[in-house]
């Protein structure tokens, strides 16, 4: 089924029932599809094929001799995770102790 996005919201509960049917509605902007409705029960399963996936490279790459492990205070750095969270701590220790 496909809706054009102009229309959908005056339609929302025939939507959500054909949903509930276990439907999938394809929303349209003119003739470009851009977006699409599932159910719940859909997306449970494209997240559990998307985690298979996951789960599929990422024991390919723990397989591969060539792969070089990267440690994980080094990825946290470079995303700048650490500095916020070590100084912040530092800090209340630091305060906490005099």
């Amino acid at each position: 089924m496909s809706r054009t996005a102009a229309r959908t919201p005056n339609r929302i509960d025939g939507t959500l029932d054909r949903l509930r049917l276990g439907q999938r509605i394809v929303l349209r902007k003119g003739r470009k599809a851009v977006a699409a409705v599932v159910s719940m029960e859909d997306l449970r399963l494209l997240e559990e094929l998307d985690d298979r996936l996951d789960v599929t490279e990422a024991r390919k790459r723990l397989a591969d001799p060539n792969e070089v492990p990267v440690p994980y205070q080094r990825i946290r750095k470079e995303l700048g995770l650490d500095s916020s969270i070590e100084s912040s701590t530092r800090s209340s220790i630091s305060a906490s102790s005099c």
